[in-house]
This record gives C-alpha cells, sequence and structure tokens, in this order.
C-alpha cells in the first residue's frame, strides 16, 4: 500500500476535483481527498510529494506503435530543407553495407522551397549501391530511388495498384514517389523484422513514452503489432495500457474467432476494426468535395464510399466490433457520416448495441456536417498538433473550408465526444506539445499569432486535458476505470514539478513529467540520484 501526500491532485473527477493525498492498493486507488497522514492505514508506505502536482496518466487516442518504435532507428528526414535531408540520408549510406536497405520517415516536400516533391534522382546520387526507402510525414506516400524500384520490379509499364498511384515524369518513367497503397509494392518487399523483434523495439520505446506522460495508447499499425503485444503481455514486458484497433482487411478472421470490442483485459485489450476512406492532405490525396485550391483536376483519392463503409460496419457490428475510420477530407467525413447514420439506423432496427464508433482525424468538414458526430453519437479521435503542423497547407490547398479544419472547439460545442492522440510517428507522441496547440492554435514559436491559427477553434486547457484523459477512456470503454484519479480506478498518474494551471499557456509545450506510475509502480522517474519515490 502506497500513500501519496502533501500533494496537489488533479483528478479529474467533477465530484472532488482537487486533492491533497492519494491511497493506492493492488494497483488501484482506493481513496482520494484531504485526510490528514495520521488518520491513513499504519501499514502504508508514506510518501512526501513535497506539494507536487500529481494528474491521471494521459493517453494517445491514436498512435502507430510499431511503426513509432521501428521508427526510432531510422534516418529523420522531418527538414525544413531538402539539401539537411539528403545530408542525413548521405551519412546513413556510409554505415551502411552495399546493398543493405536504408530507412527513413518524415518528409514533407510542402515545408521545402519551392514546394515540390523530390525525385528517384536526388537519392540515386547519394546512394548507388543501396535501395532507400523514406515515407512521408503523412504515411501516406513514400519516396524511393532507383535501386528500390528496380528490386520491386517497377518500370514504366507497371500499372497503378487499386487506391494508390505511382507518379511519373514527363517521359512516362517513374518519379520515385508512391502514393498511398502504391508505397505497399516497395514496402512488402522490405526485409521484415520477426515478431520478437518488434516485440523488443516497443519494450525499448515504453520510456521514451513513459517520461512523456503516456500511460496508456490506442494503436493503429498493421498485423504484427498484435502478436508482438501479445508476446509481451505473455511475459510480463507490456507496461503501457494498449487498445489495439484491428484493419478492416482482418475483419473476417476476427469474426470466426469471436473477438469483439472490449475483449481483453486492462493492460491489452480490443478496439474497433480500422478502415480508410481517403489518404491526406500532406500529398494532395484527402478526398474533397470540390477541388483543391490551384488543383482544378484533383479532388483526392477516395478509397472506399458510404456504401461500401455500410456493408463492412454492418458486418462488424452484428459482431459486437465498433468502427474506427480513417477521414481527412470534407468528402470522406460526408461519405463516413452518411454511413454511420444508416448504420445507427440499423442497429436500432436489429436490436444491436450502440457500439461507440469512431472517426480518426475529422480534419475537414463541410458545414452541413459539422453536428452530425454529435448527433449520431460517433467520437471525434482529433490531433490537435495536426493543425499547427497542418495550418500553411490547409490555408494552401483549402482556402476558406479551413475554418471547419481541426475544428475541436466547433466539435465539443456540438456535444460530440473528443479523444485526443499524435499519430506518432507522424507527429511527436508528446501529449504536452497536443496540449499546447489545442490551447494556443500556435506553433512552438509563437506564430502564426497571439490569437493562434483559426483561434476561434482553440479549447480551456481543463477541456484540452480532457482528449488526453476521459476522452480516450470513454472511447475505450474504459471510462469506469481511466482517466481520473477517484475510488476503485486504475493507480495511472504523472508527476510534474510544476502547476500546468498555473503557467501560461505557451509554456504547456516545455512541461515535462518528473514521475510516472502505472498500476501503483513507479515505471519511469527523471530524479534517478535521487530515487525520491523509493
Amino acid at each position: 500500500m502506497k500513500t501519496l501526500h502533501n500533494a496537489r491532485i488533479y483528478t479529474l473527477d467533477p465530484n472532488l476535483p482537487i486533492a491533497s493525498t492519494l491511497v493506492i492498493d493492488h494497483g488501484k486507488v482506493i481513496f482520494v481527498g484531504e485526510q490528514s497522514v495520521a488518520s491513513l492505514p499504519e501499514n502504508a508506505e508514506y510518501i512526501d510529494m513535497n506539494g507536487r502536482v500529481i494528474l491521471p496518466g494521459l493517453t494517445d487516442a491514436h498512435i502507430h506503435l510499431q511503426t513509432y518504435a521501428l521508427g526510432l532507428k531510422k534516418v529523420n528526414c522531418e527538414t525544413k530543407t531538402l539539401s539537411e535531408c539528403l545530408r542525413r540520408i548521405k551519412e546513413r549510406v556510409r554505415e551502411t553495407p552495399p546493398g543493405d536497405w536504408v530507412l527513413g520517415h518524415g518528409w514533407n516536400q510542402n515545408v521545402w522551397k519551392p514546394p515540390s516533391f523530390p525525385s528517384k534522382s536526388d537519392l540515386d546520387k547519394i546512394a548507388p549501391n543501396n535501395p532507400v526507402y523514406l515515407t512521408a510525414k503523412s504515411l501516406h506516400a513514400a519516396w524511393v530511388n532507383s535501386a528500390a524500384l528496380k528490386v520491386a520490379k517497377i518500370t514504366a509499364n507497371t500499372p497503378d495498384p487499386a487506391d494508390g498511384k505511382i507518379m511519373h515524369d514527363e517521359h512516362g518513367q517513374p518519379t520515385g514517389i508512391l502514393l498511398e497503397w502504391a508505397y505497399f509494392l516497395v514496402r512488402d518487399i522490405l526485409p521484415k523484422p520477426s515478431i520478437a523483434e518488434i516485440a523488443l523495439a516497443i519494450e525499448e520505446s515504453q520510456p521514451n513514452l513513459w517520461q512523456m506522460g503516456l500511460t496508456s495508447v490506442h494503436d493503429f499499425d498493421w498485423h504484427p503489432c498484435f502478436p508482438a503485444l501479445q508476446l509481451l503481455h505473455a511475459q510480463k514486458r507490456l507496461h503501457l495500457r494498449v487498445t489495439k484497433n484491428i484493419l478492416a482487411d482482418q475483419l473476417p478472421d476476427a469474426i470466426k474467432l469471436g473477438l469483439r470490442s472490449g475483449f481483453g483485459d486492462e493492460w491489452l485489450r480490443i478496439g474497433g476494426i480500422k478502415t480508410f476512406m481517403d489518404g491526406a492532405l500532406g500529398p494532395g490525396t484527402a478526398a474533397m468535395l470540390e477541388p483543391y485550391l490551384n488543383q482544378p483536376e484533383n479532388k483526392g483519392m477516395l478509397i472506399m464510399d458510404g456504401e461500401e463503409l455500410f456493408d463492412l460496419a454492418k458486418q462488424a457490428a452484428e459482431n459486437g466490433l465498433s468502427m474506427t475510420v480513417h477521414a481527412i477530407g470534407d468528402r470522406a467525413n460526408n461519405e463516413t457520416l452518411n454511413a454511420f447514420a444508416r448504420l445507427r439506423e440499423y442497429e436500432r432496427a436489429n436490436n444491436l448495441p450502440p457500439l461507440r464508433h469512431r472517426i480518426e482525424h475529422v480534419q475537414l468538414l463541410h458545414p452541413n456536417d459539422k453536428n452530425r458526430l454529435a448527433e449520431l453519437d460517433v467520437i471525434a479521435s482529433m490531433q490537435p498538433i495536426h493543425a499547427t503542423s497542418d495550418m500553411d497547407m490547409a490555408d494552401e490547398f483549402w482556402g476558406e473550408r479551413a475554418a471547419l479544419s481541426y475544428a475541436c472547439r466547433t466539435q465539443l460545442d456540438a456535444g460530440a465526444k473528443l479523444a485526443f492522440g499524435s499519430d506518432a510517428p507522424v507527429e511527436s507522441p508528446n501529449p504536452f506539445f497536443g496540449l499546447h496547440a489545442a490551447v494556443t492554435r500556435q506553433r512552438a514559436d509563437g506564430s502564426p499569432s497571439p490569437q493562434g491559427w483559426r483561434g476561434e477553434q482553440r479549447l480551456s486547457l481543463e477541456e484540452a486535458l480532457a482528449g488526453f484523459t476521459t476522452g480516450p477512456a470513454y472511447a475505450a470503454g474504459m471510462e469506469d476505470r481511466l482517466g481520473q484519479l477517484r475510488a476503485g480506478f486504475l493507480a495511472d498518474l504523472i508527476v510534474l514539478d510544476e502547476d500546468l494551471f498555473s503557467i501560461e499557456p505557451n509554456e504547456l509545450q516545455n512541461i515535462k513529467p518528473v514521475a510516472t506510475m502505472i498500476g501503483g509502480e513507479w515505471v519511469w522517474q527523471a530524479y534517478q540520484e535521487e530515487r525520491i519515490y523509493d
């Protein structure tokens, strides 16, 4: 039994918002309140928190855990210039034996000057003897060199795959840019890490997430991630709470096995069925009702329409599996909402439970759709950091339509439930970056203005914090044990040296937890030399 006292505890319990003492036993909170140490159990381990702040552990409601973990060893291609990106790749090539793959992530042609896609020739000059595969920041495009195209047998005559595009130059030759599902042509021939290797990478990434304040995640990665997580769990090496979403192509297998949303335990449980309606803003593949500005022929790529989504969602709902749908452009969101409207009618007509369906990203809505998530009781799973990262692209490609992009305030005011994440490795999984973006709508340097980008969409700190705590707990079906610090809830918490409610909003991005507890056990402490919570 542990007693944490002399603390400022923000419980997020509306019935007792602030307390000073917390008692923990067998991984759960058994008391939270204002009692003096003298009146608490004698057999407890007393820990004086010296006035520090305690918060419930934070959740990233949209992360690609395997991709993030493996990506920690890849070339960081998120640079302000193409030349710097190429310099980093060249350094890695020097360390890589000829013939071995060079992997990287994070490039974004929209921030380079001039903003245009790179080509295979840029890579051929620095990596003539190594195949190179670099995923875009959005994870919706890849950039490869000639050696990679050769290994993948991609030529001028290779047809575009379904829901993908191979970009070509004026001579009809592949440029080295593969959009959407076209990047599978190369990705699927990369050396594949074993389940044990994926598990080890995830295990080694856990301390990175703990020290950011994360105690839970909702994972959206590919199939091998699930057995890797199960391996970690079975070997008691999983020390994050994971809600695992299943990709739509595995729905038949999930149905045969009888898996349902919520199946599992407090460490690893099934979420929903993940599918894609469109691409992303960065590569210009988000599906739009009207063309991108100055691109009259481009309305993006609709991977699935509302009719197809309804057919898929109906099968899932009949078997107790909720839907979680990637939708970015206004057409993609419109099609998704139309399908969900039909699904809600189907659930009622067939006496099915109203499952907790989600839209992932909700980046742009048509004005006619802005209230429909709330009306249909669909969770808005959003990433506030995307707003400040993407604001220049949103204004350039969507113009005034961007007034309803990344519109957290609009969704909250309409009554939608919010669950916040990072989409890591698209963005950093640091939830304090997300809190800062949600509250200020500013980048780290304060741009674009003191009011922030589309400042009418700013949230209060309390509202933003709920997006990383109680909102994800509800989305995971764990609101009765996670997201708050109250009796009977899991003892997942973080400790701060400073009070986030007493600092300037711009300072939120600089907050760093000093300790993280999951299930009543300290998993990470900043002051290793002091071990103040031994």
